[in-house]
């Protein structure tokens, strides 16, 4: 049972096939923290990896259709999220079998031997910033209410300042709300994982420990003004290691593209 194995990753902006962004080949940056994966996997045996959202450059259909094939490498299951990037509508027809409630939202929940994972939507379409709506907000109140035991918490949008003005602008602007659901369970929730940020993080909300990671697409500066991107950024990607009594994160990279 323990120790248990799964992989974070995130942001990584995927492009239709021989497209950039930024003039950086982020499909290419993702093929290799897959393949530094594998290399990885041949000593630790991760349960899944869970890919926290802006999967794609700008939802386009041919950016998810690359992504499926790339996925196919990955040694493990991987359980997909949306972010700001995303597009709902041409995400589901490239995966169709992916987890959607009962408001076509992409949210899912599994049990782990570490605990309850819960994977919410915060994508609100056409703006950068994140949102819970009241039916999403239900649906993971109705989650919390079905097990009693430990939850992981995973989101694409930070609840909380990070202290980059730019970024904290469009963070998930209803944190209050989501912590209002969060709070009566507060002692359950082991970690709170989530993307957007383009920076390894760790922290605490509400007294709950948080991380995130750059991802693999590129990384933004910690700067008192404007978003600041650095391009040739180290491809990032996160292995955690759980057991009954804590949560490990190891942040990884693989090499650097030639």
């Amino acid at each position: 049972m323990y120790p248990f194995f799964f992989l974070h990753l995130t942001d990584p902006h995927i492009a239709p096939p021989g497209e950039l962004l930024f003039g950086q080949d982020t499909n290419a940056r993702f093929a290799a923290a897959i393949t530094a994966i594998a290399a990885e996997a041949s000593s630790t045996p991760f349960a899944f990896a869970i890919v926290s959202g802006d999967l794609a450059r700008d939802g386009e259909p041919a950016a998810y259709q690359a992504l499926t094939e790339m996925l196919d490498a990955l040694p493990c299951p991987a359980h997909l999220m949306l972010g700001n990037h995303d597009v709902r509508a041409s995400f589901a027809t490239a995966f169709p079998s992916a987890p959607l409630d009962a408001d076509g939202f992409c949210q899912q929940a599994f049990d782990t031997p570490a605990g309850h994972c819960i994977l919410l939507d915060t994508l609100t379409p056409g703006a950068p910033h994140g949102t819970l709506c009241a039916a999403r907000l239900g649906w993971l109140a109705e989650r919390l209410a079905e097990q009693s035991g430990p939850v992981l918490l995973f989101l694409h949008h930070p609840p909380m300042p990070i202290g980059i003005p730019g970024m904290d602008a469009i963070r998930l602007l209803d944190g209050e709300a989501l912590w209002a659901v969060l709070a009566p369970h507060r002692d359950r929730i082991r970690h709170i994982f989530h993307g957007h940020t383009h920076r390894a993080l760790a922290g605490s909300w509400h007294g709950i420990p948080t991380s995130s990671l750059r991802g693999t697409a590129f990384e933004v500066r910690f700067t008192a003004g404007k978003l600041a991107i650095e391009l040739q950024a180290p491809i990032e990607f996160a292995m955690v290691r759980c057991d009954a009594d804590g949560i490990a994160i190891h942040l990884a990279a693989a090499p650097p593209l030639a």
